[in-house]
């Protein structure tokens, strides 16, 4: 399977912050829906990781929150401040200037996470409930926040522990001796 290329689809401003390397073996993860400027890879089983749902895997994603996303996300938080803060020194509903990068790096964060979220669907994976399966951003997501422009997508790495969904993975068809067909999950 060919890497996908980033080039061109992320604009040239986030260079400011260099992505943490692709880590050294793995086993690429086909993705069950689009989801483009996502790759993901299976690191391998996590030792004494239990889930209910199947074997727990290390998985490694490299991934870009689109521009459109943070937008969207940075006007539905700069409306609720407005709505709900209250600023020494500024009229109610107002927002300061020196308020817009924590707004910018809160929208950025969100985007972020919405889009591990987006991946995890996407690759027909499920989830680790609690810490177990808690998705660790690689980059400095503070950094990415202070160098982030408005309109900007932003590419991130990051590693989480997951299982295959069972519902989500394709089905493989096996005919019998009789001639009946069998459809079971994937094993992975």
């Amino acid at each position: 399977m060919s890497k996908p290329s980033f080039s061109g689809r992320v604009p040239l401003s986030l260079n400011a912050v260099e992505l943490i390397p692709e880590p050294e073996g793995g086993e690429d993860v086909t993705a069950q829906q689009t989801l483009e400027g996502s790759r993901v890879k299976n690191m391998g089983e996590v030792e004494g990781a239990k889930s209910d749902d199947g074997t727990v895997y290390n998985f490694w994603i490299t991934a870009t929150a689109e521009a459109a996303l943070i937008k969207k996300l940075n006007t539905q938080v700069l409306k609720d401040a407005a709505k709900q803060a209250d600023f020494p020194g500024f009229r109610k509903g107002q927002v300061p200037p020196y308020a817009m990068p924590q707004i910018r790096g809160f929208a950025v964060q969100e985007g972020i996470i919405q889009t591990c979220q987006s991946v995890v669907t996407a690759y027909g994976l499920k989830s680790i409930p609690g810490s177990d399966g808690e998705v660790e951003v690689l980059e400095n997501i503070p950094e990415i926040a202070k160098s982030f422009k408005l309109g900007d997508s932003v590419q991130f790495t990051a590693t989480f522990k997951a299982v295959f969904d069972p519902e989500k993975q394709p089905k493989v068809e096996e005919e019998t001796e009789d001639g009946v067909v069998d459809v079971e999950a994937e094993a992975v």
